[in-house]
């Protein structure tokens, strides 16, 4: 006889959590009809829009129920993590690098974008837009292939890949069976991963975890206040525009009763 899911869930707490948010999103987001235009990331509405608060919707939406099954499947295999202390893994470790992994691969990946619009003059990635948790799940699998190489990821119970060569098989194989797949942020997820097992960001106790995340949520609060319409009560924030000359850019609301079109793959849109 197998083994109950609950006593699963109870060794893989964050995963769980993790993945019961994202599929709560993805129901929220089928019944408002939401789409890349409203919750994804781009350069031009991060970076030329500052419309911050998108680092974060756009790893925990997914507009495609495949996207959001690969992507839950393959977190659920590396779920192990948490159950690996003695390996100076464990759910501590995972709480604490899930948060660098979040932010520092979206920041990757508009690095790249950068250097792809102002060095090599392709433009298109200004509008180039992506969503989902790929960036973190690829940042796992590269960290487990350092810390724990004999183990195996297991995807959707059916298929069985060596942890060590996970990370860039997966990264070809999305990339060829799913053309529309992000391989800037998958690559981004990546590197980020390596990073982290070769311990660049050392020092992440629970202080410094809780001081970033409350930093985070600071940054998501006042960001969305003042580049949406989605009304926060209790916060004001001055407009910072200049007041003789006209501004010029993006249309920033955040509507969330969306029209029909957003929930449209935009052109350029990736599934990251």
């Amino acid at each position: 006889m197998g083994r109950l899911l609950f006593y699963d869930i109870l060794d893989k707490p964050a995963s769980s959590i993790i993945i019961g948010f994202c599929s709560v999103i993805w129901l929220y987001i089928q019944k408002k009809g939401l789409g890349y235009a409203n919750l994804g990331l781009s350069y031009e509405t991060v970076v030329s829009g500052g419309q911050h608060w998108r680092l974060l919707t756009s790893a925990f939406s997914h507009i495609s129920f495949l996207h959001l099954v690969f992507n839950m499947s393959s977190l659920w295999s590396l779920g192990v993590i948490e159950a690996l202390p003695q390996l100076g893994l464990g759910i501590r470790y995972y709480l604490h690098y899930t948060l660098v992994l979040l932010t520092a691969s979206s920041l990757v990946v508009l690095g790249f974008y950068h250097i792809l619009i102002h060095r090599f003059k392709f433009d298109f990635y200004r509008r180039v837009t992506a969503v989902g948790y790929s960036c973190v799940v690829f940042g796992w699998m590269t960290i487990l292939s350092v810390k724990h190489p004999s183990s195996k990821l297991e995807l959707f119970g059916l298929l069985s890949l060596p942890i060590s060569y996970a990370p860039f098989e997966s990264l070809v194989f999305t990339s060829i069976i799913v053309p529309q797949a992000s391989f800037l942020g998958h690559l981004s997820g990546i590197l980020v991963g390596y990073m982290i097992a070769w311990n660049v960001f050392q020092g992440m106790t629970d202080f410094w975890a809780i001081t970033f995340l409350g930093w985070l949520v600071v940054m998501f609060v006042i960001s969305l206040k003042k580049t949406s319409e989605f009304d926060i009560p209790f916060l004001h924030v001055e407009s910072v525009a200049d007041v003789i000359m006209p501004a010029v850019g993006l249309d920033t609301s955040f509507n969330l009763e969306a029209t029909d079109e957003n929930t449209l793959p935009l052109e350029g849109s990736d599934l990251v």
